[in-house]
């Protein structure tokens, strides 16, 4: 009954419309990474590939995986010397979640359960002819398909969950621990969490005050982000990634007089080598705790006020108190819908 409806669909269905996946070769330098997402918007990834077959993608990497990358041990210092390591040695450093590789015939049960065993998102051989331009028809290109983009398809057709959905979220078991740091802790306490998981709570008092995640990093330039880290608390950047551009521009001020203060020449050097790294334009607020007439000596008591935003992969749950209880993802949501349907755990995959 139900149960039929992850049956009778196949992961082709989930793919109309979706765009081919860009890519470059293990081989190529994170800069080169940097310029291939580069305006392509806050979303876009590039598939680590070397072109030979599907099976063969070695992962995806976004501005955030970037951004964190620069964070890594030894790189702060030399992050000219990071932007040319490999995109295979980004990937290791990073210890990234693999990816799978799909059929477009396969139920999309198999594609739940490909991601609830693990795989950050899956690739989908895709073949259509009438965007292929002046290449040879038949050509077979990929897409990227998503945990989001399985949700989506699922809540297409709600009815079949209206049992499950108007029940509370800890009746029905899904909701997980979440990850958290102080408010007053560096904000490079979070990049290690940040590698595992979707968000990072910001805490203080055990009430969350905001965010991190790869999601609101991506917008950023590489560089400044890790410069952010560098130099901020959790607290702090938190704001700065909420604040708007004309607000982030004293921040910015802030972060460069740290990394003179702790000797971070070289990702100084490379901040200074970009334009306009302050006003991404998806980000924008109508107030923030970083004030223009703000001085490095006094900032410490300006960004006390986060807010949270930018919900992409996953919800907080918060107690009667508004203190942080738990955190639900969208991971959990497709468990509890496959135990809907079938009725049976998934299976490892």
């Amino acid at each position: 009954m139900a149960g039929r409806f992850l049956l009778t669909h196949d992961v082709s269905d989930l793919c109309i419309g979706k765009p081919a996946l860009r890519w470059l070769p293990p081989s190529s330098t994170v800069a080169h990474a940097v310029a291939e997402l580069d305006g392509q918007g806050p979303d876009a990834c590039v598939a680590v590939w070397d072109g030979t077959g599907t099976a063969a993608v070695a992962g995806r990497v976004r501005m955030s995986d970037v951004a964190l990358f620069l964070c890594a041990d030894g790189n702060l210092a030399s992050p000219a010397a990071a932007l040319q390591a490999s995109l295979a040695d980004l990937l290791a450093a990073n210890n990234a979640p693999p990816v799978r590789c799909v059929q477009p015939h396969v139920s999309v049960l198999e594609a739940v359960d490909a991601l609830l065993g693990g795989a950050q998102c899956l690739v989908v051989p895709i073949q259509d002819n009438r965007r292929l331009g002046a290449l040879e028809a038949g050509v077979t290109m990929m897409c990227w398909l998503t945990v989001e983009d399985v949700v989506r398809f699922f809540l297409g057709s709600v009815a079949l969950f209206s049992s499950t959905a108007s029940r509370p979220v800890s009746d029905l078991g899904v909701v997980s621990p979440a990850l958290s740091v102080a408010a007053t802790d560096s904000a490079l306490s979070a990049v290690a969490p940040l590698l595992r998981t979707a968000s990072i709570a910001v805490v203080s008092g055990g009430r969350i005050e905001g965010e991190i995640s790869p999601s609101t990093l991506c917008p950023f330039d590489p560089s400044l982000a890790a410069a952010a880290f560098a130099t901020l608390t959790a607290g702090e950047l938190a704001s700065f990634i909420d604040c708007a551009p004309t607000t982030r521009e004293a921040a910015l001020r802030v972060v460069r007089s740290r990394l003179r203060r702790r000797k971070l020449h070289g990702m100084l050097d490379l901040l200074d080598g970009h334009d306009d790294l302050s006003s991404p334009s998806s980000l924008s607020s109508s107030s923030s705790p970083f004030s223009s007439s703000s001085s490095d000596n006094d900032d410490e008591a300006a960004y006390s006020r986060t807010a949270v935003a930018h919900r992409v992969t996953q919800v907080w749950v918060l107690g009667d108190e508004d203190e942080l209880v738990g955190v639900v993802g969208f991971l959990d949501v497709l468990r509890v819908l496959r135990r809907h349907l079938l009725h049976t755990p998934p299976a490892h995959v």
